[in-house]
């Protein structure tokens, strides 16, 4: 059943199924390498300085249009 999925979906693309599993391989190893980027960049943040630089935001009403919608 897989098989056939992937023969249609890469028909309908107008592509080959070796074109297909390349580009789908390559998708799932860039999300993997951009998850780790993440992991790696996240552990050199701090609370500390998270709350530093808020503290330098200034305390204003948001424009109208930026305000989040009331209900």
């Amino acid at each position: 059943m897989q098989v056939v999925a992937v023969q249609s979906i890469a028909a309908r693309d107008g592509i080959s199924i070796d074109q297909f599993i390349s580009t789908a391989i390559a998708e799932k190893l860039s999300a993997l390498m951009t998850e780790n980027y993440l992991i790696e960049r996240a552990k050199r943040g701090s609370r500390e300085k998270y709350q530093t630089i808020l503290t330098k935001v200034p305390d204003v009403e948001p424009e109208a249009y930026d305000r989040l919608p009331t209900i």
